[in-house]
């Protein structure tokens, strides 16, 4: 089993009313929520682990998390409210602002975390649920807790004007990238995090000899690099005709971390240990799922049976 941990949250995305008036549609979303669905429509066995509100959208949360084959036994629910991010989408790029204040995600503490069973394979973090207090320290103790006996990938996935506490941000996100054997980084957040004047190449490069972790770049329509202790490869993007981007970036890596699990790569000892055979294979799914979610609006991950 896979299990995801971050947020759940409703998208609102702009739209039109009958007679012309602008208006705002409730979608469900959240960067590790959709990695969530993507994987449990891959086929692949996996849980979520997020705070989930009990009101109706919370509820509407859990219902389309189990409909797309995820465990959702380890959600944390909570009478708070859930979280809302407003979308403005420009050319097909999707723009977020946030409303997360005391919100059911954000307000879990360490000793609401669940128990995890020896099943689990892999966690993955990432997204917002990263940036804020107190969920975010949170989501670090359960890193800690569980990185010396699990696969740990990471994506920070950043959105600066969420960032209240920068200096805690960076410390936070030093801390959790130490312990991860996978980092998927976008060249945006990794020029916030390391900025200066080499390319985004050289930084991947010195961000995998700092951590030891495989280190997965993304470039958007130029494809993904990989960095890892035995090498380097390039991967193309798959060409597609792009409806909007919303949730390209979390179905590739739901599609890495199912083609890693099903070649038997997620362990610590493979992950170090990966041919260029079985790391291409995983980072060209992960760019032929997201291909798909890039063709039609909104966060909406392939269906295994619509890949074959």
């Amino acid at each position: 089993m896979l299990i995801c941990c971050g947020e759940a949250l409703i998208d609102m995305i702009p739209a039109k009313t009958k007679d012309g008036q602008d208006a705002y549609v409730p979608h469900v979303g959240g960067a590790v929520f959709n990695t969530a669905i993507a994987l449990g429509r891959l086929g692949t066995e996996v849980g979520m682990i997020s705070g989930i509100s009990t009101d109706p959208f919370g509820e509407r949360l859990k219902e389309a998390l189990g409909a797309s084959g995820v465990d959702t036994t380890r959600l944390i629910r909570a009478d708070r409210p859930t979280t809302m991010a407003y979308v403005t989408l420009q050319e097909g790029s999707a723009s977020y602002s946030f409303h997360d204040e005391n919100s059911a995600g954000r307000m879990i503490a360490p000793e609401d975390l669940p128990a995890l069973p020896e099943t689990c394979e892999a966690l993955y973090f990432g997204g917002i649920s990263l940036a804020v207090e107190p969920g975010a320290e949170t989501y670090a103790t359960l890193c800690a807790r569980e990185c010396a006996d699990r696969v740990v990938m990471i994506d920070p996935n950043i959105r600066p004007g969420f960032i209240r506490d920068e200096a805690a941000f960076r410390d936070r996100m030093e801390r959790m990238l130490g312990q991860a054997d996978i980092i998927k980084i976008s060249d945006e957040d990794l020029d916030w995090l390391h900025p200066g004047a080499e390319g985004s190449s050289e930084k991947a490069r010195a961000l995998q000899a700092q951590t030891g972790a495989l280190v997965i770049l993304t470039r958007g329509a130029r494809g993904a690099e990989a960095f890892h202790a035995g090498g380097e490869i390039q991967v193309p993007a798959r060409t597609a005709e792009m409806v909007d981007t919303v949730g390209a970036g979390d179905t590739f890596n739901a599609g890495v971390l199912a083609e890693l699990s099903a070649r038997g790569r997620l362990s610590k000892a493979d992950l170090a240990a990966i041919d260029e055979t079985d790391l291409r294979a995983a980072l060209d799914f992960g760019a032929r799922v997201a291909a798909v979610t890039v063709s039609r609006a909104g966060a909406n991950p392939p269906w295994r049976s619509e890949l074959d």
